[in-house]
């Protein structure tokens, strides 16, 4: 049995395999899971290039509970950082019941082990989509949740809840909450980017492809929005400033926290015409858009009030708009094939 250390799930992920980087970086051992449907064993011998290490990795669904224990029976875990899971809002309300099985289903099997295996410090990652449409605007943590969400959102909402009444009932538990709001960026090097398949999942990589020819434009879903553009804005924060966030988090944890959230933000307002036009500067080439109607239910702002992250964790974002594009353009243009998606 291997020596204490941390557990990654989805670690080969685009928030997850940054997040490794960060911890190796700052002296934690790491072990990996994943299921490889969204991500490449390729990432990971990325991860250790970057890193200067072998990492030990298992291609291993959480769904499988008895893989999961088996994985517990041969390493001494002190904490989780729970990446894992489907992200695509839309693609979810065409499969909710995949979008539940894998997320929450997923999730439970994995409560269960860390307590059959007396692991009880988790960091979990969450979405500002549980806010759904915003009563009042800088989102804090206050904020109510649940209510207007897809099915994604409501995934994560029930883990949340979980969460809450699990440290309710049983002592011991530490528990980590970060909600993200728009993820962005790359690795520095460009050796590690979101290599999601299908559509991304995010604004910002959408351009990226559209300025490397990978698709044909950008649909803008309304152009009348009471902002500084007529386009919606939303708050972005970079992958590195994001995965930072875990380490930080993991030294709360060993402080035994209880139930903590904090909103994972900039707190900066893009639109979706500022993304256009600050990746079209980054990379130097065109990305082409077509306006179209507003969708049902579509919101106009959607932001965060980040302090409590600055006050209890010490964190706070630091990577700009341009630095998001080039570091994601950098990735993009030496991650790409000849081929288009249409």
């Amino acid at each position: 049995m291997s020596s204490g250390c941390i557990l990654v799930t989805g670690g080969a992920g685009f928030v997850g395999s940054h997040s490794v980087i960060e911890l190796i970086n700052a002296g934690y051992s790491v072990v990996v899971v994943d299921n490889f449907v969204n991500a490449s064993h390729e990432t990971m011998m990325r991860i250790e290039e970057i890193c200067g290490t072998t990492i030990i990795n298992y291609s291993i669904d959480l769904t499988d509970k008895s893989a999961l224990q088996n994985l517990f029976s041969k390493h001494k875990f002190t904490s989780v950082v729970h990446t894992a899971g489907l992200k695509v809002i839309g693609e979810s309300c065409d499969v909710p019941l995949l979008y539940y099985r894998v997320n929450v289903c997923g999730t439970i099997n994995l409560i269960e082990v860390m307590k059959e295996y007396n692991v009880k410090n988790l960091i979990f990652s969450s979405s500002a989509s549980v806010y759904g449409s915003p009563e009042y605007l800088p989102l804090d943590e206050k904020h109510r949740t649940g209510r207007g969400i897809k099915p994604y959102g409501k995934t994560k909402q029930c883990m949340e809840e979980l969460f809450k009444d699990l440290c309710k009932a049983e002592q011991g538990w530490n528990i980590i909450i970060l909600r993200y709001f728009n993820v962005a960026g790359a690795h520095q090097s460009g050796k590690i980017g979101d290599s999601t398949q299908g559509p991304p999942a995010y604004l910002i990589a959408y351009c990226a492809q559209v300025a490397a020819d990978k698709r044909s434009e950008v649909v803008i879903y309304g152009n009348d929005f009471d902002t500084h553009d007529g386009t919606g804005v939303r708050d972005y924060v970079h992958v590195v400033d994001l995965a930072y966030a875990h380490v930080l988090a993991q030294k709360k944890l060993e402080k035994e926290c209880g139930l903590r959230i904090y909103n994972m933000g900039s707190g900066q307002c893009h639109s979706v015409l500022d993304m256009i036009n600050a990746m079209s500067k980054s990379s130097g080439k065109e990305v082409k858009y077509r306006i179209a109607d507003r969708r049902p239910g579509d919101i106009g702002s959607f932001y965060c009030k980040p302090d409590l992250a600055f006050e209890e964790l010490g964190w706070k974002s630091t990577k700009g708009l341009k630095e998001m594009c080039e570091d994601l353009w950098r990735w993009q243009s030496r991650n790409t094939d000849s081929s288009p998606i249409r």
